[in-house]
């Protein structure tokens, strides 16, 4: 009897899921083959598995041809391919299909929403975002604001900038679970309000919520970036004694920042080496931050050395490196670093930022020309330099690696991607609207000098945010308080 029975169009989404879940990439592109010779190429249960499953296996082009094969397409699968974009980091392709949905009047579900809202917190796109919080409320008979989909929306507006918002949302929030103060915490932290994160750590607790391992993350980070120091070595320490959790390599990592920004770097490499578990790459890194900024080159040597062993591709570790060794002038070192990059083949993550407006999001690159307005961008940039130059801005080329004279290097800072999205949002925007910049990478000295003059020069606020964290820049002065 069992050597009768055939697969069906209900064995197909079992099989895909069960592919998909297991990282079997060959074997699942054998379904697939099944899936098409046998006619079920179109049935949405077996279509939507599909593509979620080359989601998974990070091969979002075969997951769009799955889509773009039949017609017939049902909210599933526009869901599942939004998903399996988000999952290869292409979390801008998915704003695309589901800008799609909408002109093609596809309802998205809860589940896409959430998916929708992370890589609008990722791009910046307070726009999308805001859009996807007006339909839950247009639809809030059929879409419930749960904890789950509230806490992607408070975390979409806090990565977004909307601090204000971020707030609004999670006090409106009548399902709150430990991730919901989480996001809030963290989204605190990220806008240098370490008082309000460690406040609501407390509050929290008085709401019978108990923190957990994400939650001393969260708080540990506003304390590091804030410079709350005895603030953080109490949390730590209440973290075994008070709450029973066993601190992991990540914490040690907040308290060496912490402490290493703070000045205290004795203190933050002697935690390092009495840790009871093996430093990682990301520990020693907050370490070497922290020698940058107090300029400790014979430190910042050793740790640096140690990082280019330990993580030889990792462009980062080079180019803090010799910013150290820039900053105390030791140039034939500069010149080692970049020799030794060189021979190890490492290259350089270019910068990049993106400004959302009118629902479009922009992305910059240094020495990128195709932007439609980008004549018009440097034009206005070069009005912006000079106008600074005016007011004092002398250009702070010692992060500039590149062996060039030094007009050179000023030029290449001109064009620092945040620099041109700032640029372009002075031509896209009335007078006194604030500007939205976002960066992959952490701003540079340079234009964190530059913007600051230009919101004051200018009567604009410049909200930045970096790989590391947020900048609010208002009157000549930046939230972060030059300490990130």
């Amino acid at each position: 009897m069992m050597n009768d029975a055939k697969p069906n169009k209900f064995t197909y989404p079992t099989l895909l899921k069960a592919c998909g879940d297991g990282g079997i990439v060959a074997e699942g592109k054998q379904v697939h083959c099944h899936v098409v010779k046998l006619g079920f190429a179109g049935d949405g249960h077996v279509k939507s598995a599909g593509i979620r499953m080359y989601g998974y296996f990070g091969m979002a082009a075969d997951a769009r041809k799955m889509l773009d094969d039949e017609d017939d397409d049902d909210a599933v699968c526009w869901n599942a391919m939004i998903d399996g974009y988000f999952r290869c980091g292409d979390v801008g392709k998915a704003l695309e299909v589901f800008n799609t949905m909408q002109s093609e009047r596809i309802r998205p579900g809860k589940f896409v929403l959430t998916s929708v809202l992370a890589a609008c917190a990722h791009l910046g796109a307070l726009d999308h975002g805001r859009w996807v919080h007006a339909y839950v409320r247009r639809k809030k008979k059929s879409i419930v604001m749960d904890a789950v989909l509230g806490t992607a929306l408070l975390d979409m507006y806090a990565k977004c900038g909307r601090l204000d918002m971020a707030w609004e949302v999670f006090e409106s929030m009548k399902e709150k679970e430990v991730f919901s103060w989480n996001a809030m915490i963290k989204g605190l932290a990220m806008h240098g309000r370490a008082d309000d994160a460690v406040e609501l750590f407390f509050e929290m607790q008085r709401r019978k919520f108990r923190p957990n391992g994400i939650t001393f993350i969260g708080v540990l980070n506003a304390c590091a970036h804030s410079g709350a120091v005895e603030q953080a070595l109490k949390l730590f320490d209440s973290m075994e004694n008070v709450y029973n959790i066993e601190p992991e390599v990540e914490h040690y990592g907040c308290l060496v920042d912490c402490l290493g920004r703070s000045g205290r770097l004795e203190e933050a490499e002697e935690l390092v080496n009495s840790m009871p578990i093996e430093p990682n790459p990301a520990v020693y890194g907050s370490l070497l931050g922290a020698c940058r900024i107090h300029g400790n080159a014979e430190l910042g040597e050793r740790i640096g050395r140690l990082l280019l062993e330990l993580e030889p591709n990792n462009s980062g570790r080079y180019a803090l490196l010799s910013n150290i060794y820039a900053k105390a002038e030791r140039w034939d070192d500069v010149a080692e670093v970049r020799k030794l990059m060189k021979e190890r083949g490492v290259k350089t993550n270019p910068g990049s930022s993106m400004i959302e407006l009118g629902g479009c999001v922009h992305e910059f690159k240094m020495g990128e020309g195709c932007h439609p307005k980008m004549k018009e961008i440097y034009s206005t940039l070069k009005v912006m330099i000079e106008r600074l130059e005016m007011e004092g801005y002398v250009p702070n080329t010692s992060q500039v690696l590149f062996n060039i004279e030094e007009e050179e290097k000023e030029t290449a800072l001109q064009y620092h991607s945040e620099k041109l999205a700032i640029a372009f949002g002075f031509i896209s925007t009335k007078p006194g609207e604030t500007i939205r910049v976002v960066k992959n990478l952490r701003v540079c000295d340079d234009c964190h000098s530059a913007i600051k003059l230009i919101s004051r020069v200018y009567g604009r606020e410049i909200v930045l945010r970096d790989r590391v964290r947020y900048h609010h820049f208002r009157d000549g002065t930046c939230s972060c308080k030059d300490f990130w």
